[in-house]
């Protein structure tokens, strides 16, 4: 019998070049995004760091398109 623990996958964080791979856009479009307010990001130390999840539901709610 498996434990929750084993179950629980942690999620990759990825970088603002990734992020903007993911999603076919320029790093200056990210960039923009990310001033605006509108793309989920969370900072560490002097990175951004992107969870996929958090930006496909972006995506998924149309907020690419604000």
């Amino acid at each position: 019998m498996s434990s929750e623990k084993e179950n629980i996958v942690t999620e990759k964080w990825v970088n603002l070049e990734d992020i903007a791979e993911y999603l076919s856009v320029s790093k200056d479009t990210v960039r923009t995004w990310m001033r605006e307010g509108k793309l989920p990001v969370n900072k560490a130390g002097k990175r951004y760091k992107f969870k996929i999840s958090e930006v496909d539901e972006w995506v998924r709610k149309g907020k690419i398109k604000d």
